[in-house]
């Protein structure tokens, strides 16, 4: 039977691993602070980094919460960023996206300080990543060398594929697998036989967007299956095409009308040696990896 990556496990792990850090510091008379800057009434933002400021009660991280009206202008917003990498007390800078269309999100992203950059999108940090460099990593792809390591599998001398190539996931989890002494292939909607070589990885990292597109006869029997996508099923016909018979997601899917399913299909699990579930899989790792990038680089900027 095939191991699951329990991400919750996993996550209070880490967790555990930072609020110890955390001690260590304050011994030190150094506490660890996060800006979370949060733009306008998204809902579902206002979740997450609600989520992310309790995170940082918890584990002993100063937190500020930042929330400018939604008319906010990019200049004003520069003027914000400027303020907070001149502030002394603040290590990491957090700006929820997305942001109000008006708004040039990536000037903005640009602008913060590399060494506050926490969640790890800035040129210069995706540059020292490539390079090998200490460099902030971002949060999703840390979380998958995590969930590796801690979970003992092996990653030295493997064939890792990588279907995805995002700034954001696919290209730094690749460059992380690499420097893990892995055998890295990046595939991606224009890559000709994908099934090829998906079966030949030991590690495959689904990271494309694409409800299922991993199947079964696309999986070597027995890899390790990490699943970064978050799909939401909102019709029958969709949710039969990967639950039909499962009385669990049927009943969540009756309460709720949809379902959520990561990139690969369910159905290749059952032939995998190890795979993270969605939900709960790599996404639960997501605020602990932003929490120890905010410890990271508190050690980066304030130890001598």
């Amino acid at each position: 039977m095939a191991q699951i990556l329990d991400g919750a496990a996993l996550a209070a792990a880490i967790q555990h691993d930072v609020a110890e850090e955390v001690k260590q510091l304050a011994a030190r008379g150094i506490r660890p602070g996060l800006a979370a800057v949060l733009v306008g009434h998204v809902p579902a933002s206002q979740i997450y980094v609600r989520n992310k400021v309790q995170a940082c009660a918890e584990l002993g991280i100063s937190s500020d919460l930042l929330t400018p009206p939604d008319r906010i202008t990019t200049e004003e917003m520069l003027a914000l960023v400027d303020q907070l990498n001149r502030r002394d007390d603040i290590d990491g800078i957090l700006i929820q996206l997305p942001l109000p269309a008006h708004i040039d999100s990536k000037r903005l992203l640009d602008a913060i300080d590399p060494a506050k950059d926490v969640d790890g999108f800035h040129p210069v940090n995706s540059g020292r990543l490539l390079a090998g460099r200490p460099a902030l990593a971002p949060c999703t792809p840390a979380g998958v060398l995590e969930i590796l390591k801690r979970s003992h599998l092996p990653i030295a001398g493997q064939h890792a594929v990588v279907v995805g190539r995002s700034d954001i996931v696919g290209k730094p989890v690749a460059a992380l697998l690499l420097h893990a002494d892995a055998t890295v292939t990046i595939c991606h909607s224009k890559t000709r036989d994908l099934p090829s070589i998906t079966r030949q990885a030991d590690i495959l990292v689904a990271a494309i967007g694409r409800p299922g597109l991993i199947t079964p006869e696309m999986v070597k029997p027995g890899a390790t299956l990490l699943d970064v996508g978050i799909n939401r099923l909102t019709t029958r016909e969709a949710f039969d095409r990967f639950f039909q018979g499962n009385a669990q997601r049927e009943a969540a899917f009756a309460k709720r009308g949809s379902v959520i399913v990561g990139d690969i299909h369910p159905k290749a699990f059952e032939i995998a040696g190890a795979y993270t579930p969605v939900p709960g899989g790599v996404g639960l790792l997501t605020i602990a990896m932003l929490m120890a990038n905010t410890v990271r680089a508190a050690k980066m900027r304030r130890e001598p």
